[in-house]
């Protein structure tokens, strides 16, 4: 009777069984990506982690954007250049410059130093062995994120999967002009992406985070440039010597992000 006073034309049954299936098949196929290892993201992860630690000692910059929400729920991006040197397996050294601080870091395989250029002041932890124990133990007992760190370390991929839920190969993009792969993987509190270089030089060459557990989930990406994996760096550029007036501090300070915050310090 409904059909007929409103011009409305019955379902055949034969599409009410076809949709159903369809959105089965279709709830099928997002739940099995949502928690799966891509078997050729899983084999790029390998390839550049072998690569990483295959390289023992290398240059390279980056620029840096770390996105922050204001008090009014604004989106607000940081961006900071960013200097790296390694020699593995217990030197590095990095060099950050940005509008909220200018930081360098310096491990010579027995101490950790962390100077704030802008106010000369400076703090040290003791920590011995290679860089990926630096970086371990810096983030034990500061509460620092150093996010990208793993991608420094001797062998990346433990890190990177560890809690991972899934990861999925995106297909080929270009960052900087270079072919790469593109990943996502997915944690239960981040997702992030990486961007590897195509071919036999398997570098990371950009790399966001992204916080869902913070309101606004704000991103912290860094896109390296400027590889030079042949690189020969002095040992000099890992020890740190104290400028004139240089101030030390008992602890280093942290923000609420898991940021160093030496320049807040007055």
């Amino acid at each position: 009777m409904l059909q007929r006073m409103y011009g409305i034309r019955p379902i055949p049954k034969i599409c009410l069984i076809a949709g159903f299936f369809m959105a089965v098949i279709s709830s099928s196929v997002s739940a099995g990506t949502e928690n799966r290892i891509d078997p050729e993201a899983e084999q790029i992860l390998r390839s550049m982690s072998a690569y990483m630690g295959g390289v023992s000692s290398f240059k390279v910059n980056a620029d840096v954007d770390h996105e922050i929400l204001d008090t009014t729920g604004r989106k607000l991006q940081l961006t900071s250049s960013v200097n790296i040197a390694v020699n593995r397996p217990g030197n590095l050294f990095v060099h950050r410059q940005g509008p909220v601080a200018d930081v360098e870091l310096f491990f010579d395989g027995s101490m950790l130093t962390i100077h704030g250029k802008g106010l000369n002041i400076y703090t040290q932890l003791g920590a011995s062995g290679s860089i990926d124990d630096a970086i371990g133990q810096l983030r034990a007992e500061t509460g620092i994120d150093a996010p990208g760190g793993d991608l420094l370390f001797a062998d990346p991929y433990p890190g990177l999967v560890d809690g991972l839920v899934s990861a999925v190969y995106m297909g080929s993009a270009f960052v900087n002009g270079v072919e790469c792969h593109h990943l996502a993987v997915r944690e239960e509190q981040v997702d992030w992406q990486l961007w590897v270089q195509a071919g036999n030089r398997p570098l990371p060459m950009k790399y966001i985070i992204t916080s869902k557990w913070i309101t606004g989930a704000p991103q912290y990406s860094v896109r390296f440039r400027d590889w030079n994996i042949e690189a020969s760096v002095s040992a000099e550029q890992f020890r740190f010597s104290a400028p004139d007036g240089a101030r030390k501090l008992d602890s280093i300070p942290v923000d609420e992000m898991g940021e160093f915050n030496l320049e807040g310090d007055r």
